[in-house]
């Protein structure tokens, strides 16, 4: 056998991917996901009860924590499952929160567009 043969083998039963890490990864992410879609609840509902259809800055704040809070989590995990090679487990979650996250924001502006005709409609009769 070619030693580099055998620094290759070594290397890779020295660098098992680390199964207890892709959870909390995926927990992380599942989290994120979670504190993603509630803002987008929030900001629906915040939308509803006010007056003009504002945040207010209260709102605001608690809407843009989330989303900051969800993209750190995120990133996080992101690295750590890079710097474990663990590239499927990147690529599956990554896929996944994108995925609901665009299908949120769609349900975000069918909502946005929705409420900005109903006035329009109220007005006319």
């Amino acid at each position: 056998m070619h030693p580099l043969d055998l620094l290759a083998a070594d290397a890779a039963a020295a660098n098992p991917v680390n199964l207890w890490g892709a959870l909390g990864c995926a927990v992380a992410y599942s989290a994120s996901l979670l504190a993603t879609l509630d803002a987008f609840a929030d900001l629906i509902l915040a939308r509803g009860d006010s007056p003009a259809g504002r945040l207010t800055p209260g709102v605001g704040l608690k809407f843009a924590s989330k989303l900051v809070a969800a993209a750190i989590a995120v990133i996080a995990a992101g690295i750590v499952l890079a710097l474990d090679d663990n590239w499927f487990a990147f690529t599956s979650l990554t896929i996944a929160f994108l995925v609901v996250v665009g299908i949120g924001l769609i349900v975000l502006m069918r909502h946005s567009k929705t409420s900005m005709d109903e006035p329009a409609a109220n007005t006319g009769g």
